[in-house]
């Protein structure tokens, strides 16, 4: 199967396009915003404080790419664990994030605020941050500097893989794999 290009922000039409299982090459705008940062924005969001940036209709990529070599955009960016990340989820999309970028599956919680917030997860490859970060056209830290690696940036992609692992609908990519391996077993 092609991959579908798709371009952030994502609005609902596409969203309700994708799949569990899709692949898809995505450019535009995405944040990067790992553990530490994501604690801070949900504080900020309890205190009722401006964002660093509109999270509504947003992409998250869950990494923190090491620095950039002379003559780079960014160094290696490739994708942390996503079910770190699961605590804060269903707040992130109740606040309209559309879509997140990791490694690994998600809690059912996690799944759950997908489902109700229409929103979808991909996944990135993971020990392939050297190959992703070619897609990366440009890298600007946004907010919380202070966090180094985990410092939110917002960065324009061009073409960046993914495959769609959790969609609007239930669908689990993670839970399909073991359902045909057990069938292709049995």
């Amino acid at each position: 199967m092609e991959a579908v290009h798709i371009t952030t922000p994502l609005d609902r039409k596409i969203i309700k396009e994708l799949t569990a299982g899709t692949s898809v090459l995505i450019s535009g705008i995405i944040y990067t915003v790992r553990d530490a940062a994501h604690k801070r924005l949900i504080e900020a969001l309890k205190r009722k404080e401006e964002l660093p940036f509109i999270l509504k209709g947003q992409t998250i990529y869950y990494a923190g790419p090491s620095p950039a070599r002379p003559g780079r955009t960014i160094g290696s960016a490739g994708p942390t664990t996503s079910g770190r990340m699961d605590v804060y989820t269903p707040r992130m999309l109740s606040v309209g994030v559309k879509a997140m970028i990791g490694k690994g599956s998600r809690s059912m919680e996690a799944r759950e605020a997908m489902q109700k917030y229409k929103a979808v997860y991909f996944v990135a490859t993971g020990g392939a941050g050297a190959l992703l970060a070619q897609t990366i056209k440009k890298a600007t830290v946004v907010a919380y500097e202070d966090l180094g690696p985990e410092a939110i940036r917002m960065l324009t992609v061009d073409n960046f893989p993914a495959i769609v692992a959790n969609d609007i609908y239930g669908n689990d990519l993670f839970e399909q794999g073991r359902a045909q391996y057990r069938k292709e077993k049995g």
